[in-house]
């Protein structure tokens, strides 16, 4: 179990799901005043915690006495702009009842995409935790459209420890953790302790759990844990609504669902790639590249390039894929894909002859390609 990591733990990461803090005609008071009493008593201890809070479309499909979510994206982005004002003024009481300042901090899956808004988000991030102010994220919902969507705050709780370089990834969900089965349903269900690997049992056990309020059931946890423990950085799926959960937590009670990660945490930058970057091609290797890139740690050179999938342009994400079509890595590629298409299976030294220059003989160099063997 995570005792050590616990005790090591200088930054956290907590996120709140829907179905925990809202409530049958409104939001959870009682749940939301807990979770902000113990983050508060957490931070006194010298603690960080960044919350990341759901609750926005929830609180605000109740507000206005709807049942379910609109299927319109304009109808959504409203509510959600009706609902987070009540969460945000939620929280500003209840925090402040525990002498605390909370900010808002609202993203797209665009602003963590491009690197100087994700190293912006970081640096504010920083500067609010420096003050000793409660950073509360959550996904614009309001500007939300498909091509920036993050998914849901699963996942952008996973991006955000990885962006923080946290040292853990608290998950407060409506059930105790991962089970075989949906406890809500089956009496005999099976609370797993502790996950060590994605086996594909785990993911059918994940599916069988959705969520109600949320986008995200179970399965998302578990993606959101792929992420983290890849990268080093280890989390818990335990029950929101449990009194004082999370102080619980660090006194060593075996709560939820322990997912342990790597011995090694991944590099910031290399996590941004590997995790936030959304590809926008492909570029498909011949079998002596992929030993190269996978096995050999070798940097991705023209002639090992047998096809070349979308447009892109120089600098950007694309997966790079073996000739069965499986990927095996995300990189950032130096030359733009319609250059690629004329240089692939060329030595380097004939890309000057070919393109008129050469910047780079290298398409994706090592420092900028991360082998998801390696996630």
């Amino acid at each position: 179990m995570p005792d050590q990591r616990l005790s090591n733990a200088k930054r956290i990461v907590v996120k709140l799901g829907s179905n925990v803090i809202t409530a049958e005609n409104s939001l959870n008071l009682t749940v939301m005043e807990s979770i902000s009493r113990q983050i508060s008593t957490l931070m006194d201890k010298g603690l960080e915690v960044i919350l990341v809070s759901s609750g926005a479309m929830a609180a605000g499909l109740r507000k206005m006495g709807l049942d379910r979510r609109p299927d319109e994206i304009p109808k959504r982005q409203a509510i959600s702009a009706i609902g987070q004002t009540e969460v945000m003024n939620t929280y500003e009481a209840e925090f402040g009842r525990f002498g605390k300042k909370v900010s808002q901090i609202l993203l797209t899956g665009e602003d963590l995409n491009d690197r100087k808004r994700y190293l912006n988000a970081r640096n504010a991030l920083y500067t609010l935790m420096e003050w000793k102010v409660v950073p509360i994220v959550n996904e614009n919902d309001t500007v939300m459209v498909e091509e920036i969507k993050l998914g849901d705050n699963d996942n952008l709780a996973a991006m955000i420890t990885l962006l923080m370089d946290a040292d853990f990834l608290f998950i407060l969900t409506d059930i105790d953790g991962l089970y075989d089965k949906d406890p809500r349903k089956y009496s005999n269900a099976r609370l797993i302790r502790r996950v060590t690997a994605f086996e594909e049992e785990i993911e059918e056990y994940a599916s069988a759990i959705p969520g109600t309020l949320g986008t995200g059931g179970m399965l998302s946890k578990i993606l959101a844990a792929k992420k983290v423990t890849s990268s080093g950085i280890p989390m818990i799926v335990a029950r929101g609504d449990s009194p004082d959960i999370l102080l619980r937590l660090f006194d060593r009670d075996r709560l939820g669902t322990y997912f342990i990660p790597k011995e090694e945490k991944m590099s910031s930058r290399k996590c941004w790639i590997a995790h936030t970057l959304r590809p926008r091609g492909n570029l498909i290797l011949d079998w002596g590249a992929v030993r190269a890139v996978r096995k050999n740690g070798k940097s991705l050179l023209p002639s090992g390039i047998l096809e070349v999938e979308g447009e892109f342009s120089q600098g950007e994400a694309v997966s790079l894929k073996d000739p069965d079509n499986k990927i095996l890595a995300t990189g950032l590629v130096n030359y733009p894909a319609d250059d690629i298409r004329l240089i692939k299976g060329l030595r380097t030294s004939q890309i000057e002859s070919c393109l008129g220059n050469k910047h780079y003989d290298e398409v994706v160099h090592r420092n900028n390609l991360v082998v998801l063997s390696d996630c």
